[in-house]
């Protein structure tokens, strides 16, 4: 008697995916590939910010993550206050039916753990909350993938946040830190695996061939106003670094140096701007990346980066090319430390142009053996990420039709070649 097939395994990515920043698109687009490679009759959908960017870059269908589209907006009149109140009990059945159609629910990376740049506890952290409370009531697997944490000072965020993390059945983390933060706020993290952030599995772009001559810049910027308990001072944090940043860049134009500003996110185009109307110069121009991948090209044609945002950092990481961190939360600080550049860490709340050239000038001055050790140490990253898609596929496909590993499928492919 034949046994009849076996259906295939229903996955969802969940998240703020399709809103216009890089790394968390970057982040979808790494589990993506595991899918595809390890798990190719998974059916994959998606509850996110951007449904419509999600299908279609990815291909995948995708829902909406808030039946409210003014969730993000603040409200002033009554009417879009009672909209959002509505909005949170009508996501809360929304999530329930999304989750109740899969079998595991994976949240690809990101900061989701973290409140290190402003964020409201009804926003996205209840969204998270409700999904890990959906997935352990309705028997389905929710797994928070190679995330980002920090200690949240404020209760109601800090209290979803936690119970987000309890409520998961699968969890790692992209540092230490964030795996200490954690287990600081009472989430037992003894089973819990720290592993390279999941876009140090995306293809590198070629490096460009070197001209002799000096090469450009590239200059990541971020509209950065701080941190969740920066608020009161907002306004002075942001001119403090666009002022420092400025002044970094007229210096490099005096000098004669190519500067590439470069963007992670669609509200940075407001700090490209600035630069460009105060060094008013050929030498300074801007790209409009794209995706991660759109960022790892400008940045292999680079001499060297200077950035802000954490996967500009990547990018620039993975690309090999030296990169001097503006940090504004310890994520950056351990990435660089991770990467054999924790000398090179400038506070993004406090750019001091001169002390920041200094630091690139040094750092351009070891160019060649920092570019060594970056090779060294993505090699490490990308085996212990290999390491990390073998353990997501026992704690979440546990089937035999899955017992061939990476390593075996990646030796057939070699043995099967031409």
């Amino acid at each position: 008697m034949t046994a009849a097939p076996r259906k295939p395994v229903r996955v969802g990515v969940f998240g703020l995916l399709g809103s216009g920043n890089l790394g968390n698109d970057g982040s979808l687009e790494a589990v993506l590939g595991y899918l595809r490679a390890d798990h190719p009759e998974a059916v994959v959908d998606a509850f996110c910010g951007g449904p419509e960017a999600v299908t279609a870059r990815f291909r995948i269908p995708a829902t909406r993550l808030h039946w409210n589209r003014a969730e993000y907006r603040t409200a002033s009149r009554a009417g879009a206050v009672a909209a959002k109140g509505v909005g949170k009990l009508v996501d809360a059945v929304r999530t329930a039916a999304w989750v109740r159609r899969h079998d595991v629910v994976i949240v690809p990376g990101m900061g989701v753990l973290e409140a290190t740049l402003p964020l409201r506890p009804w926003g996205f952290p209840y969204a998270l909350f409700l999904l890990c409370a959906s997935g352990r009531l309705l028997g389905t697997r929710v797994a928070l993938v190679s995330v980002g944490a920090a200690g949240i000072r404020n209760r109601p965020t800090r209290a979803l946040v936690r119970w987000s993390a309890r409520l998961a059945a699968y969890r790692s983390y992209r540092d230490v830190p964030s795996r200490d933060a954690m287990r600081a706020m009472g989430v037992d993290t003894a089973r819990d695996e720290v592993y390279p952030d999941l876009a140090f599995s995306l293809p590198t772009p070629p490096k460009s061939t070197p001209s002799g001559t000096p090469g450009p810049v590239c200059l990541g910027v971020m509209d950065f106003h701080g941190g969740n308990d920066d608020r009161a001072r907002a306004g002075e944090i942001h001119r403090r670094y666009l002022d420092g940043t400025i002044r970094f860049v007229r210096v490099l134009v005096e000098e004669g140096r190519q500067v590439r500003l470069l963007t992670g996110d669609a509200c940075d185009t407001s700090v490209v701007d600035a630069i460009l109307d105060a060094v008013d110069s050929p030498l300074v121009t801007a790209a409009e990346p794209a995706s991660l991948a759109d960022l790892m090209t400008e940045m292999t044609a680079a001499d060297t980066v200077v950035a802000v945002r954490y996967h500009n950092l990547i990018c620039a990481l993975k690309t090999g090319t030296p990169v001097l961190a503006l940090c504004y939360a310890t994520k950056s600080e351990a990435l660089m430390a991770d990467m054999g550049l924790g000398v090179y860490c400038h506070p993004a709340r406090e750019v001091d142009a001169d002390r920041l050239l200094e630091q690139f000038r040094d750092l351009e001055k070891r160019s060649m053996e920092l570019r060594r050790t970056l090779t060294e140490r993505n090699l490490t990253a990308a085996r212990r990420l290999e390491h990390q898609f073998t353990a997501l596929t026992a704690a979440l496909f546990p089937s035999a039709d899955h017992a061939r590993t990476r390593s075996d499928a990646h030796s057939q492919a070699q043995r099967e070649a031409p």
